[in-house]
């Protein structure tokens, strides 16, 4: 079996290509590899890891990086594997005990994932769940930007009728109505859905049960956009109006609720649009399911569906770079100090902590597969 390093010795942190359909990000940015080095670690980066991205394997060689020919070459000597979504069936075979993994995971609808992980033994740290002090979500944000900002854009491409939508322009024309878009959700993805949607002109309602939240919106964005305390009439009445309905709810590593129902789509408008941001956390209307880039949309009894599981994929290099950004000084602390110790002195980053040998150590994921969890806080202190 092969050993992972002592907390005090360099580490050899590994970055594969994505195989995921249509995955075009990838998990080390040239700078984030110089960073590491220049800390004193070894980064090993798979032969076109990064050109989805616009980073050649020579970028990566000018910061340091040792270029590697496979995947199986990198899971196999490094103590941290860097990636962006979730290790894929056979990617998860290679994984190890007491290897690192330190990525995207959305573990809470993906019962295969979750056991495959539990099986191999490793550490699994993810993206999704790692906290700031103001309770945000540091790793998630810029994904979710970015998905905000994109879910007008891709749901105003569903609107056209040859896509089987409405019909609808967003912003409409002189004596021609815009487009009605319900944003379900005032977070992060909402906010940014809310405030592209607008400015393609469309006529935007925001729905989130937080009053501050919506307090908050209503501060910055004035009347850029209504806002409405989300129950369940209040939705159903905004459903028979809207033609673009765009999901942007999130439980913090939770599968996400449906609040959308198949029963409900004859009240809606034939050829309205569903975009559901919250898919890779099991999607929050009742008939969503996950999609690629190559076959986005998909028709339900005349709803059609947007559903695209790694939607800030279409615009990989932005979300590179935005994602490095913000994963680049957690994995320099998990590193320099061993996730261990890196663990124990941020317990924002400890929140992070999915799996560990065996073990399943997030609430929300137990509870969602109905599986045993042990606390992170017992893991590194054990």
């Amino acid at each position: 079996m092969n050993s992972i390093k002592d907390e005090e010795t360099p580490m050899k942190i590994g970055c594969p290509t994505e195989i995921k359909p249509q995955e075009f990000r990838v998990g080390m940015t040239p700078n984030a590899a110089q960073e590491a080095i220049a800390h004193g670690h070894e980064v090993i980066i798979q032969a076109g890891a990064g050109k989805g991205a616009g980073f050649e394997d020579a970028d990566y060689q000018a910061a340091g990086a040792v270029i590697i020919d496979t995947a199986e070459e990198i899971f196999a000597t490094a103590d941290m594997i860097v990636k962006v979504k979730e290790p894929q069936a056979g990617e998860r075979t290679m994984l190890r005990e007491g290897q690192l993994l330190f990525t995207y995971l959305h573990l809470a609808p993906d019962p295969a994932q979750t056991k495959d992980l539990l099986a191999s033994g490793c550490t699994a740290i993810a993206y999704e769940t790692v906290t700031d002090r103001n309770g945000g979500l540091p790793l998630l944000a810029p994904m979710s930007e970015v998905a905000g900002r994109l879910a007008p854009q891709v749901g105003a491409y569903t609107l056209q009728k040859a896509n089987g939508g409405r019909g609808v322009l967003m912003g409409g024309v002189p004596g021609v109505g815009p487009a009605k878009v319900l944003v379900v959700g005032g977070g992060v993805v909402g906010t940014h859905a809310a405030r592209i949607a607008a400015g393609m002109g469309a006529d935007v309602t925001v729905l989130d049960r937080s009053l501050p939240r919506l307090r908050y919106l209503d501060d910055v964005f004035g009347h850029a956009f209504n806002t409405g305390y989300s129950s369940a009439g209040l939705l159903a009445e905004h459903l028979t109006q809207a033609d673009m309905v765009i999901g942007a709810v999130l439980i913090p590593g939770a599968e996400a609720p449906k609040l959308v129902r198949r029963d409900q789509f004859p009240t809606m408008k034939p050829g309205a649009v569903l975009v559901d941001v919250a898919i890779d956390q099991g999607g929050c209307f009742e008939t969503s399911k996950a999609t690629t880039h190559a076959d986005p949309i998909y028709e339900v009894d005349g709803i059609m569906h947007y559903c695209v599981a790694n939607m800030p994929g279409a615009v990989a290099r932005t979300s590179t770079i935005a994602l490095g950004n913000a994963t680049m000084p957690f994995m320099l602390a998990l590193a320099d100090k061993g996730w261990k110790q890196a663990c124990a002195d941020d317990p924002h980053l400890l929140n992070g902590l999915n799996v560990h040998a065996g073990q399943l150590t997030y609430y929300a994921v137990g509870k969602a597969l109905g599986i045993d969890v042990i606390s992170p806080e017992k893991v590194i202190k054990g």
